[in-house]
């Protein structure tokens, strides 16, 4: 039967390791032991499903959400004692089953979105803890106190009577000790030897020495039996305790049984989702491609360099060379380690943006595996390996063969890997290979679906960088290793001096492409820039034209409205002068009134008209400025009114923030920080967050305006240390840095708060969930800080 992924993949991949430590995350012995057991799924509805329920969790912890503390005991080899009519369980079994029943019920709450429809076990948390104490002790119960009492009765009248011995004067010279001893469960007094018999009772022990007998007296040997009758019950009384308890345990066993299943496969996820945690991962978006950005191998830490790595659908195959110790393995391992990982729900070290289809198979044939004791050569077992995996792979597999071809003459090797690779392409099965054949370079640039990469390497150091370059195949570049790694200079240039010999140019050819495509790369991305910069540009020009178009309809508003406001008042005060000379003769007074109120309204009318105009005026200015700053951006080719010349000074006018508010540059601030004034405020801001705004046609001369800061909030940081303050004092500093970073437009900022006791850090993610200008929170990497800092994102 072919198994989509062997135990000697996983073990090539080192995906034992990994699924090790996910287990190591488990706060159960069966769940780790289950996923121990567990393989990836190979259905792609299984393996999202699983992904979206680690991730749920993961937004749990990230969220800040206290997840249920406290291990689950094992109980599965209990379950069967249970069915057993008539059995007891002991104190500690009947225990373990009382936990994992309590805390199974409080994980299943916490996880009730992916828990689904469990049984509810918490009355038998209830029945087991109402004989039990949370410590595992049995409680003092009625059915026992009574047996206890005469104990204890019992107790001190054997303990008055033994105290007899050592207080009389007679018998306190026969032992050597006036305390009481006990054996087997009895109280004895120590009697020196030479009084054997002065005392009478029952010989239970003599000392090593012989000096010593340990007699239980006649007089407390029926106390001593009534003491241990009493125990006896007592011990009954317990055994039937808890019998009754085991019966009431077994009535819950069907739902039992189904709740342990349950809470095992939720501890199994919630393993999944810690350890993504702990490696600071992506999850991969589900697709055709093969995309990995970012990747790094998970088990070198901190000496994993990332790798890109891009296989879209039409590509098939890609054919990896380059130099020995250049990365070629680790790329091939860390590319199948990704997708043994993503179908088994983890979470991966790699950016976001990576893409991995769900494969329904994942083979490896990786390394030399020279088998002394089945007589196979390096190259025969890698025969053997790729045998079986061209006879299992199929359309939806992932096929990883290390130096195929290898081992062998190069000649026939080469020919051998181009039928394999014809074999599998034909099956269209996902391919990645490594090789250091020469013709496997240009069967990679004849074929269809099929792409050359190599592993790049500096020639200025003689040492690789360990980036993939997709589209070009690599050199072995042998020589120079050799050399690096100290051959002898003379062996050195004879090796060189073969190579000129029989050396095609398909060397100098593969330099020559290396060149082109790193130009191209570096004009692309300047174009990608320069393309960003223009359209930034273009919209911070229409959001202009758009505030001046507004501009004008406030003004044309603001006329009408003060048109009709004169009018009615004009009208009324009018109507009021009329009504008076209709009512008596004319008089001086009411002439002066009339001409008085001519007077007025040819003043207010001529106000209106200036106000007006000079609205106008600043309207028009505003737009000669914007349109000859539109034609000096078209005759430098910078579209969006910006003048190349304007540079930021004391008494620059800019727009300044997202928002682009009018504002005046007052002077340099500190670490590259320029004070703007905007209306009555004065803010430290980033220069590239100020758009200058061209010199009008009269020369203004710079404002300097001296203002002292002393008392203003400090400007916002990128990374805002709180440690050592006290929980309202850095609640108040993050708060005026959440302000100052709006207004600076920082959006992105770290908070370090330590660990310590958690206080600290719970109190700002309590304060940052309250902060409408907070998009989102999480904790740095663990390189960064961990849970002892915070990177924080605001709305934008």
């Amino acid at each position: 039967m072919n198994l989509p992924v062997c135990e000697k993949t996983i073990h090539l991949l080192e995906f034992d390791v990994i699924r090790e430590r996910v287990a190591d995350c488990a706060r159960s012995g069966e769940a780790a032991g289950l996923i121990r057991e567990a393989e990836p799924r190979y259905d792609a509805g299984e393996a999202g499903e699983l992904k979206a329920q680690v991730a749920q969790i993961l937004d749990r912890f990230n969220s800040g959400d206290e997840e249920p503390q406290g291990s689950l005991p094992d109980i599965g080899a209990l379950l069967p004692k249970l069915e057993v009519e008539g059995a007891s369980l002991d104190t500690d079994e009947l225990y373990a089953l009382g936990l994992f029943a309590e805390r199974g019920e409080a994980l299943r709450r916490w996880l009730r979105e992916i828990a689904g429809d469990l049984p509810d076990c918490a009355p038998l948390a209830r029945e087991v803890f109402r004989v039990l104490d949370k410590e595992g002790n049995l409680r003092d119960l009625p059915e026992f106190r009574a047996v206890k009492d005469r104990i204890a009765h019992l107790a001190r009248e054997l303990e008055t009577a033994v105290a007899r011995y050592g207080s009389s004067e007679e018998t306190r010279r026969m032992l050597q000790s006036s305390l009481p001893s006990q054996r087997d469960g009895r109280a004895v007094l120590a009697v020196k030897a030479n009084f054997r018999g002065r005392i009478k009772g029952i010989i239970h022990e003599v000392s090593s020495t012989g000096q010593t007998l340990f007699v239980e007296p006649e007089e407390v040997v029926e106390k001593n039996n009534d003491i241990l009758l009493e125990k006896r019950r007592l011990d009954a009384e317990i055994r039937r305790a808890l019998r009754e308890l085991t019966g009431r345990a077994a009535a819950f066993l069907p739902a039992l049984a189904e709740f342990h299943r349950g809470i095992l496969r939720l501890e199994c996820i919630r393993a999944r989702a810690r350890y993504s945690r702990e490696i600071q991962g992506n999850f991969a978006a589900a697709g055709d491609s093969l995309r990995l950005l970012g990747a790094r191998h998970p088990l070198l830490g901190s000496k994993a360099v990332p790798i890109d790595f891009d296989m879209d659908f039409d590509t098939k195959t890609v054919i990896i060379t380059g130099p020995n110790t250049g990365g070629k393995t680790v790329a091939l391992k860390t590319a199948g380690l990704l997708a043994l990982m993503n179908q088994f729900g983890l979470a991966l070290p790699a950016a976001e943006g990576t893409i991995l289809p769900v494969f329904d198979g994942i083979y490896a044939d990786i390394g030399d595996e020279q088998s002394l004791s089945q007589s196979l050569s390096t190259f025969s077992a890698h025969m053997t390996n790729i045998a079986a995996i061209a006879a299992a792979a199929g359309e939806k597999s992932l096929a990883l063969l290390d130096e195929l071809g290898s081992g062998t003459d190069p000649e026939e090797g080469g020919a051998i890997a181009m039928a394999i690779l014809d074999h599998l392409i034909e099956k269209r099965c996902r391919l990645i290979i490594t090789t250091h054949h020469g013709i496997l370079k240009n069967y990679g640039y004849t074929r269809q679906g099929v792409e050359n990469a190599s592993v790049e390497f500096d020639g200025r150091t003689l040492s690789p960088t360990y980036r993939i370059v997709m589209g070009l195949p690599g050199e072995s570049r042998a020589v120079d290793i050799a050399a690096r790694n100290g051959l002898p200079a003379g062996i050195i240039a004879a090796a060189r001096g073969y190579l000129d010999e029989e050396r095609s140019d398909v060397s100098a050819l593969i330099r020559g492409l290396k060149e082109k495509r790193r130009e191209l790369d570096e004009r692309g991305e300047e174009s990608r820039a320069e393309t960003g910069r223009l359209r930034e540009e273009r919209r911070r020009a229409d959001l202009r034209e758009l505030r001046l178009r507004r501009k004008e309809l406030d003004i044309q508003a603001g006329d009408a409205g003060n048109f009709k406001r004169f009018l009615g008042e004009s009208r009324k005060n009018l109507e009021n002068l009329v009504r008076e000379l209709r009512e008596g003769e004319m008089s001086r007074e009411k002439t002066l009134k009339v001409k008085e109120f001519i007077r007025g309204l040819e003043e207010t009318a001529a106000a209106e008209d200036a106000a007006l105009e000079s609205a106008r005026e600043a309207l028009a200015e505003d737009r000669r400025r914007f349109e000859a700053a539109e034609s000096g951006a078209a005759e430098t080719g910078s579209p969006g009114g910006i003048s190349p010349a304007v540079k930021i000074g004391p008494g620059t006018e800019v727009l300044a923030g997202e928002f682009r508010r009018r504002g005046a540059v007052l002077r340099e601030g500190k670490r590259g920080m320029w004070i703007v004034e905007i209306g009555s405020l004065k803010i430290p801001m980033k220069e590239e967050d100020l758009l200058p705004l061209p010199p009008s046609a009269e020369e203004k001369k710079p404002l300097i305006i001296r203002a002292d800061l002393s008392d203003a909030s400090p400007p916002a940081q990128i990374e805002l240390n709180l440690r050592g303050m006290r929980l309202d004092e850095a609640l108040e500093r993050l708060r005026r840095q959440i302000d100052g970073a709006v207004l600076a437009g920082l959006y992105e900022f770290a908070v370090v708060h330590g660990k310590g006791d958690g206080v600290l850090q719970k109190g700002v993610h309590d304060f940052l969930k309250t902060q409408s200008q907070v998009a989102d929170y999480y904790f740095s990497r663990p390189e960064l800080g961990g849970f002892g800092r915070t990177e924080v994102i605001l709305k934008r």
